[in-house]
C-alpha cells in the first residue's frame, strides 16, 4: 500500500493566526485575524512503510492546537520521542517528526492533548519497502478529500517555507530534492528525489505549468488522482473550452515508476499551456475553479492566473506586525526553468477583467474524487466550506481592478498601513523586480557570449512577442518588463493618489494636499537615491544604476526586452553615454521596426490579446 491510513479530527470554529514572534516590538497587529475553516487535523507516516532501522517521518497538519501537543510513537519496547521536529505557523498548521533506528513491528503514532488522544494512526515498519501497484502512470489508491487538501497546503507551505523575494531555484526539482524542505522525499522508497540517483524525477516546468507538476507529484506521492483537460486558447468574446481528459490513469508503457511519472510531466508540458488556467468560472470540466477572496480560499497551493497567462502558485502568508506589513508569497517559474518567491503587488500579480480572453483570478485545482474505480471531477456545488474545500465563489469574475487590489490588501494587512510604510513597501517590491531582472538579463547575455554571432528569432507580431516558443521565450523578458513598467507607475503615481484623497490614509503628519505629496516625493526621492542595482556592462565591468536613475529610464524599458541587445541597451544606458559606449551588439533592424510597432502595448501598459 502506497499511503498509510489517513485519520482526521473535524475541527469546526474560529481560527487565530500566530507568527510566533517573541518580540514585544514587533506583535502581530490584530491576533483575533480568524476566519471560519472546517480544518481537519491530519496525520500521516512518510513512507507509509518505513523501512527496519532506516530514518522516517510523522507528518500532522491542522489547526494551531497540534504545535502544543505531544506526538509519541507507541511500540513494543515503549513510548518513543522524535529525534528532531520542524513546524510551520500558519493556516494549516504542520509539524513534521523524524524517528529513525526502529525495528521491524506494528507502531501506532499519537497525538496527545495532556493524557487525551487527539488522533492515532496504526502502521507497520517492514524488512523492505513496499512496492507500489502497477496502473496506468500510477495507481490510485484514493481520492481528494478534506484531509488531503490540509495536506497538501501544508507541503507546499512546507517546501517554499523560509523563503523570500530573493529567493530562487534553477528548477523545480531542484525544490523537492532538498529532504529539509519537503517532507514527501523519497517517499516511495525509490531514491526518487536523490540528485545522484539514475531515476530520479526531473521537473523544469515553465510559468503555465509549474502549478500542474507541483499537484502532480503531491499526487503521485500519496497515490490520489490527477489529470488535465487539453483545452483551447479562446478569443476575445469566448472563454477558453476543454477537451479531452488526460490522467494518471492512462496507459504508459513505462514499467519504473519513477520514469512513469517523467513521462507523465512531459505530457503535461505539452497539453496545458497559457489558456489553460483562464477558463471560464462556471466551466465544471475546467482543472481550477475560482475561490473567494478569504483566507481560507488563498491557502497555500491556491492559483493565480493573470489575464495574460503567467501563473502563480500561493505559498505563504507573513503576517502583519507592527513594525512591518504583511506579504502574501507565492512561487512562479520562469521560462528558463528558474522557480522563485514573490510577493503580491500590482506590479506582480496583473489583474483585470477587461478586454481579456477568459477569466483570470485566484483559483483552486477542482478536487478530484475516486468512485467505482474511477476518477469524477467535483461539481461547483459540492466545493463548499463545509464539505471542508476552498469555497467555489463567483466574487472575482467582471470585479473592478481597483476592488482586487484592495480587498487582497485587506486581507493582507488587517489594520490600515500608514502611507508612508505603504510607499516604502511599494519602492521595496519594485526594487526586488529590478534584482530579478539583473539575473534575467545576464541568463540573455551568458547564452549570447556562448554562442558568438548568433541571433536569437523574434516573433513579428505583437501576440507572438509575448508569447511564443523557443530561445525567445528562455531569453527575452517582455512580460516581465511590462509588469516593471506598471511597478514603476504604482511608485511614482503613490504621492499624488495620497494627496487626492488623504482621509483614506493613515498619515504620521498633516498639511495641505500639496504639503502632503511633496512630503511623501521627498521619501520617494531619497529611498530611490539609496537603493541601487549592479549589472554587468559588456566590457565586463560592473554598472550601479540607482532605482532614481532606472525610473527616469522607464521609457527606455518599452523597447529593452530583446536578448540580442547588449546589456546596456537592456538597462536604458543613453545612446553617446560612457556608460554605453562598450555596446557592440545591436538587435537587427527588421526586430527593432517590430518592437516600435509593440511599443505601444507597453507604453499603454497592456498586453495583447493572447
Amino acid at each position: 500500500m502506497l499511503l498509510a491510513v489517513v485519520l482526521t479530527v473535524s475541527c469546526e470554529g474560529r481560527q487565530t493566526f500566530y507568527n510566533g514572534s517573541s518580540d514585544s516590538n514587533d506583535k502581530v497587529l490584530d491576533e483575533s485575524w480568524t476566519e471560519a475553516w472546517n480544518v481537519q487535523t491530519t496525520m500521516l507516516v512518510v513512507p507509509a512503510q518505513p523501512v527496519a532501522g532506516e530514518t522516517f517521518r510523522l507528518v500532522i497538519a491542522g489547526r494551531h492546537s497540534i504545535l502544543q501537543n505531544t506526538v509519541l510513537i507507541e511500540g513494543p519496547s515503549g513510548n518513543i520521542k522524535a529525534k528532531m521536529s520542524r513546524i510551520g505557523n500558519e493556516m494549516p498548521f504542520w509539524r513534521v517528526e523524524i524517528f529513525g533506528g526502529l525495528p521491524e513491528g506494528a507502531y501506532k503514532a499519537l497525538l496527545l492533548d495532556g493524557e487525551t488522544t487527539q488522533l492515532s494512526l496504526d502502521f507497520r515498519i517492514g524488512k523492505q519497502a513496499a512496492i507500489l501497484p502497477k496502473s496506468g502512470f500510477w495507481k490510485t489508491l484514493r481520492g481528494w478529500d478534506s484531509p488531503t487538501e490540509t495536506l497538501y497546503a501544508a507541503w507546499i507551505n512546507a517546501l517554499f517555507s523560509g523563503s523570500d523575494e530573493q529567493t530562487s531555484w534553477t528548477s523545480l526539482h531542484e525544490v523537492t530534492q532538498n529532504k529539509e524542505r519537503n517532507f514527501l522525499f523519497n517517499a516511495l522508497s525509490l531514491s526518487e528525489d536523490d540528485s545522484s540517483s539514475k531515476t530520479k524525477v526531473i521537473m523544469e516546468p515553465d510559468c503555465a505549468d509549474n502549478p500542474y507538476f507541483l499537484r502532480a507529484y503531491f499526487a503521485w506521492k500519496l497515490g490520489l488522482p490527477f489529470g488535465y483537460h487539453i483545452s483551447d486558447r479562446g478569443y476575445l468574446g469566448k472563454n477558453p473550452s476543454t477537451g479531452k481528459w488526460v490522467t494518471n490513469e492512462s496507459p504508459t508503457s513505462k514499467n519504473n515508476p519513477v520514469l512513469a511519472f517523467n513521462t507523465f510531466m512531459r505530457l503535461v508540458m505539452d497539453g496545458v499551456h497559457s489558456g489553460t488556467a483562464r477558463t471560464g468560472f462556471d466551466n465544471e470540466n475546467a482543472d481550477y475553479y475560482p475561490v473567494e477572496l478569504s483566507r481560507h480560499g488563498l491557502q497555500p497551493g491556491t492559483v493565480f492566473a493573470d489575464p495574460y497567462g503567467h501563473t502563480f502558485t500561493l505559498v505563504s502568508w507573513i503576517p502583519q506586525t507592527k513594525a512591518k506589513a504583511g506579504k502574501l508569497l507565492a512561487t512562479d517559474a520562469q521560462p528558463d526553468g528558474t522557480i522563485a518567491i514573490k510577493r503580491f503587488w500590482k506590479g506582480n500579480f496583473l489583474f483585470t477583467t477587461q478586454e481579456v480572453i477568459g477569466e483570470p483570478g485566484f483559483k483552486a485545482f477542482r478536487p478530484i474524487v475516486f468512485e467505482d474505480g474511477k476518477p469524477r471531477l467535483l461539481k461547483n456545488a459540492e466545493l463548499t466550506e463545509e464539505a471542508g474545500f476552498a469555497p467555489f465563489s463567483l466574487m472575482q469574475k467582471k470585479m473592478e481592478q481597483e476592488v482586487f487590489y484592495n480587498s487582497i490588501e485587506r486581507l493582507i494587512n488587517p489594520k490600515p498601513l500608514d502611507a508612508e510604510m505603504q510607499l516604502n513597501e511599494l519602492i521595496s517590491s519594485l526594487h526586488e523586480q529590478l534584482l530579478v531582472r539583473v539575473k534575467s538579463v545576464a541568463n540573455g547575455e551568458t547564452y549570447l557570449q556562448n554562442h558568438p554571432g548568433s541571433v536569437i528569432p523574434m516573433p513579428s507580431s505583437a501576440k507572438g512577442v509575448f508569447q511564443t516558443l523557443g530561445l525567445w521565450e528562455d531569453y527575452s523578458t517582455p512580460n516581465r518588463d511590462l509588469r516593471l513598467l506598471i511597478a514603476m507607475d504604482a511608485v511614482l503615481e503613490f504621492p499624488a493618489k495620497v494627496a487626492r484623497n488623504p482621509s483614506a490614509y493613515k498619515l504620521s503628519f498633516s498639511g495641505s494636499d500639496s504639503a502632503i505629496e511633496r512630503k511623501l516625493q521627498e521619501l520617494l526621492d531619497q529611498k530611490a537615491t539609496a537603493l541601487s542595482i549592479t549589472y554587468t556592462r559588456s566590457d565586463g565591468n560592473q554598472q550601479q544604476l540607482s532605482l532614481a536613475e532606472l525610473l527616469s529610464r522607464r521609457d527606455a524599458f518599452e523597447v529593452a526586452y530583446n536578448p540580442n541587445d547588449c546589456p546596456e541597451i537592456r538597462w536604458g544606458a543613453p545612446e553617446n553615454s560612457g556608460e554605453r559606449a562598450a555596446c557592440k551588439r545591436i538587435a537587427p533592424p527588421y526586430q527593432q521596426k517590430t518592437m516600435e510597432k509593440v511599443r505601444v502595448w507597453f507604453d499603454k501598459r497592456l498586453h495583447p490579446p493572447t
